[in-house]
């Protein structure tokens, strides 16, 4: 097979997320070298295999693989085929380096659920305008990896209660169209931007990022019933643009914004 070398990398709007890299790689090999953030990544196709502090590891397509900053690797395709994986480099705020000796000793994780929810950040993060989406999982994916690192016997943090969910909510009514982030959020409630998470999941039922599309699809709804065209709606109800709007008010209502517009003036 033909070498081949595709990449694309970003570097989102979500606090603590260096770049994200989507590769395809079939003859090229990584030569040793180090990060100053910490890798997550997943592997789609294929297989990578690589040393880490010395000792071989693999990567196949079941696992999450963290490798810690400043941790010298290679990495190269383990059949002619290559391989396509995802990677998320996050820089120390999300995990800590007191935690870079554990990910040494143990860098391939075989957790189902935290694979799906890496593949769900990406995701949210190749949509503009679902920052917060993408900010919310993340923290519980720092959350399940520190979980994962965490010595046998360590105790977990305590669970925060329903006063900090409706803190949070009570935030996210105020700031409907202009949003706040969980970095902003958790600063302004006292809070660490995970716990904001669990507690909000917790007392209501539904995820931050979820509760606050629901409040701007309800704005917009008030907006198309007034008789405003929904490329304005989009903007005056904090979508990114018309696009953004359209994909969560028909996945809310059943149907796209121009449509519910036109069916509610004909009653």
């Amino acid at each position: 097979m033909a070498d081949q070398r595709n990449v694309s990398a970003w570097r989102p709007r979500v606090p603590g997320v260096v770049e994200v890299l989507h590769a395809h790689f079939t003859g090229y090999s990584y030569p040793m070298h180090v990060h100053d953030a910490w890798t997550l990544l997943i592997v789609d196709d294929g297989a990578v295999r690589y040393d880490l502090d010395r000792h071989e590891h693999g990567t196949p397509h079941d696992t999450v693989t963290l490798l810690p900053p400043h941790v010298p690797h290679n990495g190269s395709p383990v059949t002619a085929d290559g391989f396509r994986k995802r990677v998320l480099y996050l820089d120390a705020s999300r995990l800590g380096e007191e935690l870079i000796g554990r990910a040494v000793d143990a860098p391939d994780l075989r957790d189902p659920v935290l694979r799906r929810r890496v593949g769900q950040v990406h995701a949210a993060l190749a949509r503009p305008g679902d920052e917060l989406e993408a900010e919310s999982r993340l923290t519980l994916i720092g959350e399940r990896l520190r979980d994962h690192l965490r010595r046998r016997g360590e105790p977990r943090p305590a669970r925060p209660g329903p006063v900090l969910a409706r803190r949070l909510r009570e935030l996210l009514d105020e700031r409907a169209v202009e949003g706040v982030g969980l970095e902003e959020a958790g600063a302004l409630v006292s809070a660490h931007p995970a716990h904001l998470v669990r507690a909000f999941g917790a007392a209501y039922g539904i995820a931050p990022h979820q509760y606050l599309m629901s409040r701007r699809v309800e704005l917009a709804r008030r907006l198309l019933l007034a008789g405003r065209a929904p490329a304005e709606v989009a903007g005056e109800a904090g979508f990114y643009d018309q696009a953004h709007l359209t994909r969560h008010f028909r996945r809310l209502v059943g149907v796209p914004p121009g449509r519910y517009r036109t069916g509610a003036r004909g009653r």
